[in-house]
């Protein structure tokens, strides 16, 4: 029995991979806000940023990351079951890109008062 639940868990974090490297991939807003990551990262050790700026920090980077990664759902799924134009589909099309700009734009304040004050005290 342990065998088979360590065979599930490896298959469920082997899907998980794989659904990341298809987001990865395929969706050009994912590799940016990937790079995006990476530089506020990389800023984030420059600053010696707090324990608690990291968690805001890497709390801010998932919530744009899971953003994408429903996003990317949304549409693959509108895609699969239509091919033809439908007001509906663009409203759930729309509303889950909404979602992520929010995300990206609640991201993007967080880091902003994690990072100003710190980069004037960096650059006085």
């Amino acid at each position: 029995m342990r065998n088979a639940n360590r065979g599930r868990l490896s298959k469920s974090f082997r899907c998980a991979s794989e659904g990341l490297i298809y987001v990865l991939r395929q969706e050009r807003n994912a590799r940016l806000h990937l790079l995006a990551a990476l530089l506020t990262i990389l800023l984030g050790i420059w600053l010696d940023l707090s324990n608690t700026e990291w968690a805001l920090i890497s709390l801010a980077i998932a919530m744009v990351f899971v953003g994408e990664m429903f996003n990317t759902v949304v549409e693959v799924s509108i895609d699969m079951i239509t091919v033809d134009e439908h007001p509906l589909a663009k409203v759930a099309k729309d509303v889950a890109a909404g979602a992520i700009l929010l995300a990206s734009l609640a991201a993007a304040i967080i880091g902003a008062l994690i990072f100003v004050p710190h980069l004037r005290e960096a650059l006085a």
